[in-house]
């Protein structure tokens, strides 16, 4: 049998092609697996706020069209995601990216967390926001969508030299950071990885965040799944609902769940 073909062979110079599943690594063909009969990019939504649906509601589209502000690389690192990459919805959505931007700002936050990479457009945001001497740690599994789709474009902005990738199951690299002292040194954490280990993000990241910093959980709706989850039962919905109500019932931090894109709830640590 010859040897697999890399993510770049097979991405960065065509679009991406369901047939090439057989040909993925492990871990991102069971991902493609779980996720290719979601693409929001050909979706369309009434009742939840997804900009990114083809037939959006009308509202959510002014409401985006007066929130969403992108530099020239953000715009082009978008279509890029959109056009090229195998996951486009994965990203962060543009309006979730200029809020957090916005909170990132007003905190005056430097220290980031960005638990979840794909394109690094979440990254990349936080980047942008942070002054000169800010970091941006963004964890995941891969970095091969990051590099290929990603770094050409983000690193042509100064700011890029704020990203570090920090490879490998998010748990353990947030466990080492406690381990290695870092609690209460974060200002600001941005949760979009794997649904059903959001509550475990979640409680690392409120030991590694300061008292007035900010977490945002994206995806938190799920599509409006939540609502129902004795008819969506699946890891993903269960997690995500999990969280919500976690949240909702910490008096470690105040919150709000927010109908904005695939749903954003904000917890401020106190």
């Amino acid at each position: 049998m010859g040897s697999l073909l890399s993510i770049e062979q097979l991405y960065c110079k065509a679009p991406f092609l369901a047939a090439t599943q057989t040909f993925l690594s492990p871990t991102l063909s069971y991902l493609f697996s779980k996720t290719r009969k979601t693409n929001v990019m050909s979706k369309a939504s009434t009742s939840f706020a997804k900009s990114c649906y083809k037939d959006a509601f009308p509202l959510v589209v002014y409401c985006t069209n007066h929130t969403i502000k992108q530099t020239d690389l953000q715009k082009e690192l978008d279509e890029v995601t959109k056009e090229r990459s195998p996951w486009p919805y994965m990203s962060g959505a543009p309006e979730v990216l200029t809020f957090g931007s916005n909170f990132i700002k007003m905190i005056n936050a430097k220290r980031i967390l960005d638990i979840g990479t794909y394109t690094g457009a979440s990254a990349f945001a936080w980047a942008l926001a942070t002054p000169e001497d800010g970091e941006v740690y963004t964890l995941d599994v891969s970095f091969e969508i990051y590099e290929c789709f990603g770094v050409p474009t983000i690193s042509q902005a100064e700011e890029f030299k704020k990203i570090k990738p920090m490879k490998g199951p998010a748990l353990k690299t947030l466990d080492t950071f406690i381990s290695e002292g870092q609690a209460g040194t974060f200002d600001f954490a941005f949760i979009d990885a794997d649904k059903p280990n959001y509550v475990n993000y979640y409680e690392r990241v409120m030991v590694l965040l300061r008292s007035g910093g900010v977490i945002f959980v994206d995806n938190a709706l799920w599509e409006g799944r939540v609502m129902d989850t004795a008819k969506y039962s699946d890891e993903a919905t269960l997690g995500i609902d999990e969280l919500n109500k976690k949240i909702f019932e910490d008096d470690r931090s105040l919150s709000a769940l927010v109908n904005l894109a695939d749903g954003l709830h904000i917890a401020f640590k106190i």
